[in-house]
């Protein structure tokens, strides 16, 4: 079950991953659900390297994953896969809950593209891939 889990998890996050490195080379046009706005304007404008090193990330993130799984061996001790996974789960939790701003599900910021996005679709994705690699990092490990 738990090599299941890791193979979803694994699949989100190298989807991820190859979705950001389409934006940064496809780019986008108009209002976008991809970064937080305010009065119609986007909080920041990612730059094509930053896209590409977000990209970079989630697919290190898949790697760490498979690896703490035992679905990949790097050579690298488990103890310090399962301490990274659970950092790694902790970190997508944060990012679940939010800012109490502008993303989560405590956002106060909402009616924009980005936050209805983030409300269906982010937030929640976030809280189940932290599941998934906390279940990941607790069952891979023993």
């Amino acid at each position: 079950m738990i090599t299941a889990i890791a193979i979803l998890v694994c699949t989100i996050f190298t989807v991820l991953g190859l979705w950001h490195f389409y934006m940064a080379f496809a780019g986008h046009s108009g209002e976008s659900a991809a970064v937080p706005s305010r009065d119609g304007k986007p909080t920041f404008v990612p730059s094509r390297g930053s896209t590409i090193a977000v990209g970079t990330v989630l697919l290190l993130f898949a790697i760490l994953v498979a690896g703490t799984s035992g679905m990949l061996i790097f050579g690298l001790p488990i103890r310090l896969l399962t301490g990274l996974s659970y950092a790694l789960a902790l970190g997508l939790l944060a990012r679940a809950v939010g800012d109490l701003h502008y993303v989560g599900f405590f956002k106060r910021i909402r009616g924009t593209p980005f936050a209805r996005m983030d409300t269906m679709l982010y937030s929640p994705l976030c809280l189940l891939l932290s599941a998934g690699v906390a279940s990941v990092a607790y069952f891979g490990s023993n």
